[in-house]
């Protein structure tokens, strides 16, 4: 069969869903291929920065994101050796009708859900499980083959515009997706896990360094706190080796990787003292932070699939939907003409650098303090610092985009309209 749309996207997390709300509710013909079925767990810190909550507002979402979000995250802190370092987290003015100021984490498994749902409200075609085996150009248009997870059927979906919304750890058939690639020592393994009963402090984020990796802390909706984190291929090896050689299976190399954090960081270790998990580990990886191409092939990238901040900042939310509202203004800014050879390429050189001049300074700043985290001796130089001038950690988080809004053109065709984002 072969369908034809305004824009096809691939993947329908919170970057492909957001794409898909704006084209299908601007009336563009949209359809989404997701190969996964929701509800599902993703290795994600799952904290929603204050700029961003202003953009689920307008997506009508705000509401039942708000019922089942964590406390508002008001304290950063740093969990290192020894030490618990906490300073205010810097927040934006706040909104008194729909935006906090301050943000807030959410569960995957409620955001993605409610986001792709809120898609097909809107008039998307959500194939989901499906997954999107090739890709190919004809007539000006371009076609992405799909293949349905249950039952074998095939599509062909052709559109002039194609969105790659799929992340960057799974790889896959699209020239848009990760390549397989030899196992390198650098790699950085992500694992999480949910604890009931941690005695995290409320309303505190705190960032963790620990020798060979880092990872966060976050309180989900009032019962639940998530624990991600990071770690290098070589040192988890290490960490297995010296279990005496335990299984090759992710149970075994998360609980590696817990006892190394605990045992590492007081501060983790007293906050799970009297927890209890649930559920089992999720890992992914290896993870692929970095700037990469925002059009590859004539197909348009979004959220991670264009460019990765390392998760010690948390973004990777905030950043899947803003990445989505950039490009999808400029879409809808181009008109009926937005499919034609000349507008596409406008569209990609203002998306560009749209993106760059919102991600590029966030990105490089997560390197860097992923760069010293992970370094025992550059933590320890740290702290003395940062325990007489806690307020480093308040500037640090601001570098990261926490108190940052979406810069947009003052001709945006997009408005973001909070006052009836609570109905």
């Amino acid at each position: 069969m072969e369908s034809r749309f305004d824009a096809v996207i691939v993947g329908g997390g919170p970057a492909g869903a957001t794409a898909a709300i704006l084209l299908a509710g601007a009336g563009r013909k949209v359809a989404i291929v997701e190969r996964s079925r929701f509800p599902r767990g993703k290795v994600c810190g799952e904290y929603i920065s204050p700029g961003t909550w202003r953009l689920l507002a307008s997506l009508g979402v705000l509401a039942a994101l708000e019922r089942s979000a964590g406390p508002r995250v008001e304290r950063v802190g740093l969990f290192t050796g020894e030490e618990t370092i906490a300073a205010p987290m810097p927040h934006t003015a706040g909104d008194a009708m729909a935006v906090p100021a301050y943000g807030r984490a959410v569960r995957r498994e409620i955001l993605d859900r409610l986001l792709l749902e809120r898609a097909a409200e809107a008039g998307a075609i959500v194939l989901q499980p499906w997954r999107a085996t090739g890709i190919e150009r004809s007539r000006g248009s371009l076609g992405i083959r799909a293949a349905s997870k249950v039952g074998g059927a095939e599509q062909i979906l052709r559109a002039p515009i194609a969105i790659a919304a799929h992340g960057s750890w799974e790889s896959g058939a699209l020239p848009t997706q990760a390549k397989r690639r030899a196992a390198r020592a650098s790699d950085l393994l992500a694992f999480k896990a949910r604890y009931r009963g941690a005695a995290l402090a409320r309303g505190l984020m705190p960032l963790i360094a620990f020798p060979g990796g880092y990872g966060g802390m976050v309180e989900e909706d009032g019962e639940s706190a998530s624990l991600s984190v990071c770690i290098r291929r070589d040192r988890l090896e290490r960490l297995r080796r010296a279990r005496h050689g335990s299984a090759e299976d992710r149970e075994s190399a998360a609980a590696c990787v817990e006892e190394h954090v605990k045992a590492s960081v007081r501060g983790v270790r007293e906050a799970l003292a009297g927890a209890r998990r649930e559920g089992s580990w999720l890992a992914a990886g290896p993870i692929r932070p970095g700037i990469r191409a925002q059009i590859q092939g004539g197909v348009f990238l979004i959220g991670n699939a264009a460019g990765e901040a390392h998760p010690i900042v948390a973004e990777g939310i905030s950043m899947a939907v803003e990445s989505a509202w950039l490009l999808c203004e400029r879409i809808l800014a181009a008109g009926a003409a937005s499919g034609e050879s000349a507008a596409l390429a406008r569209i990609a050189r203002s998306y560009e650098r749209a993106w760059r001049a919102s991600f590029a300074g966030r990105i490089r700043a997560a390197a860097l303090f992923a760069g010293l985290a992970r370094r025992p001796c550059a933590a320890a130089l740290l702290v003395p610092l940062l325990r007489r001038a806690p307020r480093l950690l308040t500037r640090s988080a601001a570098w990261s985009g926490k108190d940052r809004v979406l810069a947009r053109p003052a001709n945006s065709v997009l408005r973001i309209d909070c006052a009836t984002a609570r109905t």
